[in-house]
């Protein structure tokens, strides 16, 4: 039987990672968490909010604080459910303009952005319509409708796991079977743009695939892959969608802060750099129960930051 560590840890890469399973830290929290077995309901909810967190969310910082406030409650937050409404706009927004773009009619578009940039400026970096164009954008409104809509109206061009590694039934060919040719050409042409510091490429249809509408780069993105389908394949700004480049997040040394200072708790030091006392005296004096929670948080901050994507399974 496949050795894997415990489902909980599952954002935080492949539950049958090498590196994972030989974690002294990752042992080390999981038996405190056997020590404090069986869980009530309250706890088990804070766990779960650790389990959902995502280091490249456009809030990722207020989501850990969030996080950390639970813990000192002793109980997860209600939580509407909703996203920030400036985020909101720009995602029906953007669903508005591309839309018109495809139908050939941006009248309704006057007035609108995202991020900042204007729709006029959107459909310049996608040019004149076509047929292929049409329908590789047509596949990124799906992609965001689903986002924003829930549903099933979205089929993987390329990937063929879930957010958690896992493969899934994908058979695209089949799918778009009246317009293989368009798919072929979609896959076959690739961006050209910097992961990690490195000369990188993807394709365009894995782009698509990996669009995030909760990603801290989503304007930059958007604008790299609506140049791409218009032929522009040179990015001349950060592509990071999902997983990739999320080192380059704004938020990181916020991060970073957040998780010295449950570091320092989980230590019991009231003092260090870089920490937020505010934050520290928030949890209050230490239980094992949010000593297992802090060091949860601590260390999913700490892994997902270093996580490297592991192109060969894309």
């Amino acid at each position: 039987m496949k050795k894997e560590i415990k489902a909980c840890w599952g954002n935080c890469g492949a539950l049958d990672d090498e590196n994972l399973l030989k974690d002294a830290e990752i042992a080390a929290i999981d038996a405190l968490e056997d020590s404090l077995s069986p869980l009530d309901e309250d706890t088990t909810a804070l766990r779960a909010l650790i389990t959902r967190f995502e280091y490249c969310y456009h809030e990722a910082d207020k989501e850990a604080e969030m996080i950390i406030g639970a813990i000192a409650a002793g109980k997860p937050p209600v939580e509407s459910g909703e996203r920030p409404p400036q985020r909101q706009r720009d995602l029906e927004n953007t669903l508005t303009i591309l839309s018109g773009w495809c139908q050939g009619d941006t009248s309704t578009c006057v007035g609108l952005e995202v991020d900042g940039v204007s729709a006029d400026e959107l459909c310049e970096c996608l040019g004149d319509t076509s047929p292929v164009k049409v329908w590789q954008v047509q596949r990124l409104v799906d992609k965001l409708r689903q986002s924003l809509e829930g549903g099933e109206c979205y089929y993987n061009l390329v990937l063929n796991i879930d957010g958690y590694g896992n493969p899934i039934e994908h058979h695209p060919e089949e799918h778009y079977a009246d317009h293989v040719d368009f798919l072929e050409q979609t896959n076959a042409t690739m961006i050209d743009y910097e992961f990690n510091g490195e000369p990188d490429q993807m394709s365009i249809g894995l782009a698509i695939d990996l669009c995030s509408p909760c990603n801290w780069n989503y304007g930059n993105n958007l604008i790299v892959m609506l140049n791409a389908i218009n032929g522009k394949l040179k990015a001349d700004r950060v592509f990071a969608p999902c997983c990739f480049n999320k080192e380059l997040t704004p938020l990181r040394g916020r991060l970073k802060t957040l998780s010295n200072t449950l570091r320092a708790y989980c230590e019991g030091k009231a003092e260090g750099d870089d920490i937020d006392h505010d934050m520290l005296t928030l949890l209050g004096d230490k239980t094992d129960v949010k000593h297992w929670l802090a060091a949860s948080l601590d260390k999913t901050i700490r892994l997902q930051e270093g996580f490297q994507i592991d192109k060969e399974m894309l």
